[in-house]
């Protein structure tokens, strides 16, 4: 008898490996890869970035093993990809480098940033494009390691019947829930005005590849426009489980000290293992303004 659903495999695409400016080495078939051969604290030839935009946009998550980058260099580097996003929580702080969010745990840290499934700051209107953590200190025991899931994978392995279920919804995403958390356990004020809250397709296009991505985070994503509040829990609680439970949708990054990485925020989630404590991890992200609202 033949079987009348399709296998759960996740979509081959081909792509071309020929890299003339740097070395490539791919993490899983589908998402991320290990550049090597690039010096990122040294400006970057016309070529070299038009190869490395290329590599971006195919394989969604870059590693950047032993760099040794400032602040400013971290910068430069976020400024080919476009203009420098400031995290809502560092909005109007004295910094001297706000466009750097630190990203430290320790003994002392009540919790550890990204320690769940999430999209960067999807509650903003227009969310970045991409973000690059650096992390200068990796644990001496060894874990914090981080798991990047393919959002393109997500959508293409649901069943027929719930693409079409979620196409033409869009959803809530609200930055109440995890920064007032956060900010309460910091000891922190919240912000005047509040935090962010925008709505967003539920089914995007990326806007340079044209590719079908699924764009709900458990980090924010609070709500499904038009269901009941029963409906909208059961459907974000099926596909937030589709995301944590399918290994098949991952690559995992090793964090190594003095590494970068560079993630397309548009078409990935990420989720930081807090397996290390009382050990430390520390680093800073930049991350990349978007140019235009998520599509469907």
């Amino acid at each position: 008898m033949a079987l009348d659903h399709k296998p759960d495999h996740v979509p081959v695409v081909e792509r071309n490996l020929d890299y003339t400016h740097f070395e490539l080495r791919s993490l899983s078939p589908h998402l991320g890869a290990e550049v090597r051969g690039l010096d990122l604290s040294q400006p970057l030839s016309a070529a070299q970035q038009a190869e490395l935009r290329r590599a971006f946009l195919d394989w969604s998550v870059l590693v950047f093993p032993e760099q040794q980058l400032a602040a400013e260099h971290h910068k430069a580097l976020g400024r080919l990809f476009g203009e420098l996003h400031v995290h809502p929580q560092l909005r109007g702080s004295d910094m001297k480098h706000p466009e750097v969010l630190p990203v430290v745990t320790n003994e002392n840290s009540p919790f550890t940033p990204g320690d769940g499934w999430h999209t960067d700051v999807t509650c903003d209107e227009i969310p970045p494009l991409g973000s690059m953590l650096y992390v200068r200190e990796t644990p001496s025991c060894g874990g914090g390691d981080t798991l990047f899931a393919d959002m393109y994978a997500a959508y293409e392995l649901l069943s027929d019947p719930m693409k079409e279920f979620l196409e033409g919804l869009t959803a809530i995403h609200d930055g109440a829930g995890p920064y007032n958390e956060q900010a309460e356990l910091l000891g922190l004020p919240t912000p005047e005005g509040g935090h962010p809250r925008t709505e967003h397709p539920v089914v995007i296009r990326h806007p340079e590849t044209g590719r079908k991505i699924l764009f709900v985070n458990s980090g924010f994503t609070t709500r499904i426009v038009g269901l009941s509040s029963a409906e909208s829990r059961g459907v974000l609680d099926i596909l937030f489980r589709h995301i944590e439970s399918n290994p098949k949708l991952w690559c995992r990054v090793s964090w190594q000290p003095n590494t970068l990485t560079f993630w397309d925020n548009r078409c990935t989630q990420h989720h930081a293992i807090w397996d290390y404590y009382p050990h430390a991890r520390i680093g800073g992200r930049v991350s990349i303004l978007g140019t235009t609202r998520p599509t469907a």
